[in-house]
């Protein structure tokens, strides 16, 4: 009997860091809440169940560092209480509308139960800290937990700034040593963005392997021989492992993706959008503007798009459908390539965490019958990325170098570097030379001088952050993302100018460290220049 073929399911889940304690609420805070509600806390539900039926899961999991102090910001998980609340209030207040409308007062109680039962779930079961059940998934070997950079840095532009890449690993190590007590072995590429001189940052750090979009192999020099379906080996070592392009495009693609099917919940038909506004009110942004409740009740519709009634049961048995379609799409592909290799093939799953829940509220689901469904069959094998690259005879990785790549539009940078965004770049290398100018004119300061210092740091990485310069040049958020860009950039020149002339406003840095609190333990000397 031949070997069961091998899957990796790898998901990134990140949030760039927003935190608003002057607001009394801000609306970007809601990005958080609803990755909590929808994401996260149905992804641990689904492992939970797994665990309980003992059903063999494994998955990688990549936590940014912001992603991570989100988590744990009290600020932040105290707002997101108040949020579920008002979504129970409202709940309470669409039975009641929906009352005698038999499909819609189904559904709302379904939401309404779902959304109770997370909070008890947050609360009590997990006590308010999602890091703490990751980690223990991870020590019973269900999750592998990934890293990334400090703040989702697109690090091939950063590369010809040592101080600065090294600043995005440090901080990012330290980051997950405090959440988790140990080193990771992987490093997720923010934006799977790769450029061959990160291979030198990656050995540096002891990182044992990395992931990169499939065209990273394909286009390498020398390409690779077995495509995605097996690791290469960088010249100093680091093991190169490609995401499997029909795999995310039979999930992710809006054209023919499962995630995409008709019988659907729709992402935006959501009630929060159609009842008066007096009925809405919790859920007004500041300037009046309608936002999202939760309790949305159509479905996305066929080809022509027209909505019904969204009936939870077609869409399981969808599910199951698209499971087992996804199963033997990709058992055919790997028996396909295993004809010409001797090794293992590997089809690496990789996906935004996003996908399974936020934006597919079906995506959970999925997951945990893709699991179930493996568990029956003998010709598959989950596998996290360490363990497969553990089990690999190692003289029999091709050496070579990816090729530069990423996953954004057509595969290389422009999702980050056009004539949206492009202005950004001139002012944040600027800034990282005088970050650097700071930690070696400054070397063994403390007080009030290290705070500032500290909070220079602090600022600069933060500008540094890929996800408003994809937001300028998707023309979503654009106020917002210009205003965080501008605002760090700010706050480093303000904090520059005042070291130059030996005086800072302590109320002033003090406020700063109350609203951009993240990375508590930065150390500004991780700009020093390496001797």
């Amino acid at each position: 009997m031949s070997k069961p073929h091998v899957i990796s399911i790898v998901l990134t889940a990140h949030l760039p860091f927003v935190r608003h304690p002057e607001l009394p609420q801000a609306y970007e805070e809601r990005w958080f809440f609803e990755a909590l509600s929808e994401t996260y806390l149905p992804l641990l539900e689904v492992f939970d169940r797994l665990d309980a039926d003992h059903i063999p899961f494994k998955l990688g999991l990549s936590l940014s560092p912001t992603l991570c102090h989100m988590l744990r910001d009290e600020l932040l998980i105290q707002r997101y209480l108040e949020y579920t609340n008002k979504q129970i209030e409202f709940g309470l207040q669409e039975m009641e509308r929906t009352r005698g409308q038999g499909e819609l007062q189904h559904l709302a109680k379904r939401f309404y139960d779902t959304v109770v039962d997370r909070r008890i779930l947050f609360t009590e079961r997990y006590e308010g800290n999602i890091l703490k059940i990751c980690d223990y998934y991870q020590r019973k070997g269900r999750l592998e937990l990934l890293t990334t950079a400090a703040t989702h840095s697109f690090l091939p532009f950063y590369t010809a700034n040592n101080e600065a890449i090294q600043a995005q690993f440090e901080v990012a190590l330290t980051s997950y040593r405090l959440n988790f007590g140990r080193s990771p072995q992987g490093f997720w590429l923010p934006e799977l963005g790769w450029a061959p001189e990160l291979e030198k940052y990656l050995r540096a750090y002891n990182f044992a392997y990395t992931l990169v979009d499939t065209h990273g192999l394909i286009s390498g020099n020398p390409s690779a021989a077995k495509g995605s379906f097996y690791p290469i080996k960088t010249p100093l070592g680091i093991f190169v492992m490609a995401r499997d392009f029909y795999a995310y495009r039979d999930i992710a693609d809006k054209e023919r993706g499962f995630s995409y099917a008709g019988v659907y919940r729709d992402l935006y038909e959501d009630v929060g959008y159609e009842l008066p506004s007096e009925m809405v009110k919790p859920f007004l942004g500041s300037n009046g503007g309608r936002t999202q409740t939760g309790y949305k009740y159509r479905a996305l519709g066929g080809l022509d798009r027209k909505k019904q009634v969204y009936d939870p049961k077609k869409a399981s048995e969808k599910v199951k459908e698209q499971v087992r379609a996804f199963l033997d799409a990709r058992v055919s592909r790997l028996e396909a390539a295993s004809a010409y290799m001797q090794e293992t093939a590997i089809s690496l799953c990789a996906y935004k965490a996003d996908t399974f829940g936020r934006l597919w509220y079906e995506g959970p689901e999925f997951l945990e019958t893709l699991f179930r469904e493996g568990s029956t069959r003998d010709d598959i094998q989950f596998m996290i990325p360490a363990e497969y690259l553990y089990k690999q005879d190692i003289s029999h990785f091709q050496k070579m170098v990816p090729a530069f790549s990423s996953s954004g539009t057509n595969g290389y940078a422009e999702m980050w570097l056009d004539a949206s965004n492009d202005w950004i770049y001139r002012h944040t290398v600027r800034s990282l030379e005088r970050m650097i100018e700071l930690a070696e004119r400054f070397p063994n300061e403390s007080g009030i001088k290290e705070r500032a210092l500290n909070q220079a740091a602090r600022e600069i990485l933060l500008a540094q952050t890929s996800d408003w310069t994809k937001c300028l040049y998707k023309q979503e958020s654009v106020e917002y993302a210009r205003n965080q860009l501008e605002g760090a950039l700010r706050n480093f020149t303000t904090i520059y100018e005042a070291l130059g002339s030996n005086y800072i406003s302590t109320e002033w840095l003090t406020t700063l460290e109350q609203r951009h609190n993240i990375f508590p333990t930065m150390n500004y000397r991780v700009f020093r220049r390496k001797r």
